[in-house]
């Protein structure tokens, strides 16, 4: 007789995130705004975290608009220096269900649906559209694969999450900034932040409310074939809204749905209030020669399975 697929999975989990900033000759630097925290929550449970710069800085912590913590690092006392590192260390549980199943309202089920009145208010946001202009490529698009996907809500959006994984080829992009989801439709390639806000602005246009989610992906096999897409730095998701089922994550990049290689640090309307880490520094306009950005993730402990 096969013993029963285990329903929980619990990992622990450290995450090292390093930034190195290089210039041509020393600068001072302006602060710094850093969204490293994990969310803690049902499923994620923070146990140590540290941040350390060099030059030092004095930290200071701060809520922003969508309760994400951010740290806000002051460098006024700091000599001046062609380096500036940001190191960042943290311990997380991170607990997972296996095939989980979501409580959609029943009259959520079915597309189209409307979300309860008093929850409009606060949603209205994260369901209109961002890029009006030009929208119908985006438009063309997500009603293309909403006629492939039929009226079944969760079908719906699970073709949008899998089409984007399937379809589009993953580039990895250091630099800042974002490709307009018709961009990425018509190039076919992106980011895992460009096919973030495809995503949202596909299911905004069907009418979903979704919202941009930072963080980092765990992969136990990143040095085998078939690794996931979008280790090795932060990681972009999506969150979407639905009725009794709350908020769900899709991440377009690997296909996934609810996963437990997630850790968000981060939700936010659009990406750009959603960013990592940022900062200035005063020197010469062209002194800044470029950045590394290396991020590890560890087990620290065998998957324990329940």
């Amino acid at each position: 007789m096969n013993a029963p697929t285990p329903n929980v999975s619990t990992d622990i989990l450290q995450v090292r995130h390093t930034t190195r900033y290089r210039y041509s000759e020393p600068v001072a630097f302006g602060p710094h705004r850093a969204m490293f925290r994990p969310h803690e929550s049902n499923d994620l449970r923070l146990t140590a975290f540290d941040i350390t710069t060099n030059p030092p800085a004095k930290q200071h912590w701060v809520h922003d608009v969508f309760s994400n913590s951010k740290v806000i690092l002051n460098f006024d006392a700091a000599p001046l220096s062609d380096t500036l590192e940001i190191l960042c260390v943290f311990n997380v549980i991170r607990t997972s269900v296996y095939a989980p199943v979501f409580p959609i309202a029943l009259n959520a089920q079915n597309y189209p649906f409307d979300y309860p009145k008093e929850q409009i208010p606060d949603l209205i946001a994260l369901i209109r559209p961002e890029y009006d202009h030009p929208a119908e490529a985006v438009n063309e698009w997500a009603n293309k694969l909403l006629r492939e996907a039929g009226a079944d809500t969760w079908t719906i959006l699970t073709t949008i999450n899998n089409t984007i994984h399937k379809t589009f080829e993953y580039r990895r992009r250091e630099e800042p900034g974002i490709q307009a989801p018709r961009e990425t439709i018509d190039l076919g390639h992106g980011s895992c932040r460009d096919f973030a806000i495809l995503m949202i602005e596909a299911v905004r246009q069907l009418g979903f409310a979704a919202r941009f989610v930072t963080g980092y992906l765990y992969d136990p096999v990143a040095s085998q074939s078939g690794a996931l897409q979008g280790t090795g730095a932060t990681h972009a998701w999506v969150q979407v809204f639905l009725p009794g089922a709350g908020w769900i994550e899709f991440d377009p990049t690997n296909g996934l749905v609810a996963s437990g290689n997630l850790i968000r640090t981060g939700v936010a309307r659009t990406p750009s209030q959603a960013v990592p880490l940022d900062g200035s520094f005063h020197g010469a306009t062209d002194a800044f020669t470029g950045m590394d950005v290396d991020v590890q993730i560890l087990a620290l402990a065998p998957t324990l399975h329940s």
